[in-house]
């Protein structure tokens, strides 16, 4: 095997007009990552050095959500494959490794794949295909073999009656010897009906010298390329199901796995229980022995150990070991929930810090605030964050006890051991360790006065 780096171009220059979307076809997702990221990140997988993307339609668009890890050649006019390849030709000039070519719409390929046709091969092969047998053709391109290997490729089209019958098909996923496949692309022509310049045609020149061949995956993965939204979904649902095996064959209990729904980048500890209707997605990382589910969804949040999540959204947060959420609870972006904090039904949180012990177990609102540890937030509390123009911070200490359908006015601070008597509107300002706060009105009892109305009531109605 060559020691020599490996590089790749993968194509993602298309319009594709079946998706009618305005933005390029590969950035459209499968499981949170865009399609052409999945192939990027195979190949890299599969120790591919220098990734070069064929971009055209939606290209600065591709470039920023991928960022500065690629090249990026620009194919501004569609000309066909041959053509996209030729545009990134320039970017591996003197290239002495192997370079796979690929489809920027595939999101299904493996690393393992890759790693296995660039091994593959003997000395002599110039351009090793990756093919899979099928039970109905229709559709792809024919590889025609002869006693050396690979004679063509043909398509459908222009496929002979015998040659439609042959089962074996193109994958377009290539493995070239770098400097065959940079002498060859300036080569091509495009004297076909389509007038376009086809990377197939390579290949007919490499099977000339007898140096083509191709390997077969009895994976059909390798053959599922995205062209219309159906295809997407049916993409993302396979891509979803390798995941969840991919977890529960790393200790995590998934109890339906028809219901449940995880990223690409999502990272769960063992022992974790994922119950029903539970979609977790972009980077979020989760320890172990967690029971989340059933219908939450969380978002790019750091989760800790033995942490419970019920019936709730979660985004952008962090929350430490042994917290609980839920049910009914919405954890917004900058909220941090220290260990042993408990958020209830119908409380949210946003910009918020509850240090260890927190409870805010009902109807709650807590907004741009930071709670002392084993403080209680009573149901009904409101921290006025927002006075039409600005935002402002609640400072409640450590041990403070807030009274249900409190109102806390932003600035405020509440010292340590304070209480806050219930059904308080507390306006802004700093109020003392171990004080009561009240703000409402004492209450007042006039004994007999019920009696009085009703008797009033009945003269006048006489």
């Amino acid at each position: 095997m060559s020691n020599l780096p490996v590089a790749g171009i993968i194509l993602a220059a298309g319009k594709g007009t079946r998706m009618k979307s305005d933005q390029p076809k590969g950035l459209h997702e499968v499981c949170g990552l865009p399609m052409v990221d999945h192939v990027a990140r195979a190949l890299r997988g599969a120790g591919v050095e220098r990734i070069v993307i064929v971009v055209g339609h939606g290209g600065e668009s591709i470039q920023k959500r991928l960022g500065e890890g690629y090249a990026y050649a620009w194919q501004n006019e569609q000309k066909g494959t041959g053509h996209a390849a030729q545009m990134a030709a320039h970017l591996l000039a003197g290239f002495q490794g192997k370079i796979v070519v690929t489809a920027g719409d595939t999101p299904l390929v493996s690393s393992d794949m890759f790693a296995a046709l660039i091994s593959g091969g003997s000395l002599h092969t110039k351009c090793l295909i990756a093919s899979s047998f099928v039970d109905n053709p229709k559709g792809y391109g024919r590889i025609v073999r002869s006693g050396v290997g690979v004679q063509r490729i043909v398509e459908e089209k222009d496929a002979s009656p015998d040659e439609q019958e042959i089962q074996e098909v193109n994958s377009s996923i290539y493995c070239f010897d770098g400097p065959t496949l940079l002498e060859c692309l300036p080569n091509l022509t495009n004297d076909n009906a389509q007038g376009e310049f086809y990377l197939t045609d390579v290949i007919a020149m490499v099977a000339e010298g007898g140096g083509a061949d191709a390997m077969v995956f009895d994976d059909p993965d390798i053959l599922v390329g995205v062209n219309d939204r159906w295809q997407l979904a049916e993409a993302d649902r396979k891509m979803g199901e390798r995941i969840l095996r991919r977890h529960a064959e790393s200790g995590v209990t998934i109890m339906d796995p028809g219901t449940t729904y995880l990223g690409a980048e999502v990272e769960i500890g063992v022992d974790t229980v994922l119950e029903p209707s539970t979609m977790i997605v972009g980077k979020t990382q989760i320890g172990k022995s967690c029971r989340i589910g059933p219908f939450t969804r969380i978002e790019n949040c750091k989760i800790g150990n033995d942490v419970m999540i019920y019936v709730s959204y979660l985004k952008e947060a962090v929350l430490h070991d042994t917290a609980k959420v839920g049910p009914y609870a919405h954890i917004r972006p900058g909220s941090e929930l220290y260990p042993d904090v408990k958020v209830g039904n119908f409380v949210e949180t946003k910009n918020a810090i509850l240090e260890t012990g927190v409870k805010a177990s009902h109807l709650t609102y807590i907004g741009d605030a930071i709670i002392g540890e084993n403080t209680n937030i009573g149901a009904g509390t409101i921290t006025c964050n927002y006075d039409g123009f600005h935002k402002s911070r609640t400072e409640i200490g450590r041990d403070v006890f807030v009274g249900s359908n409190s109102t806390l006015v932003a600035p405020i601070k509440l010292g340590d051991g304070s209480f806050v008597a219930a059904g308080s509107v507390v306006t802004g300002g700093e109020y003392p360790a171990g004080a009561l706060v009240i703000g409402r009105s004492r209450t007042e009892v006039k004994e007999q006065w019920a009696a009085q109305w009703r008797n009033k009531k009945t003269k006048k109605d006489q």
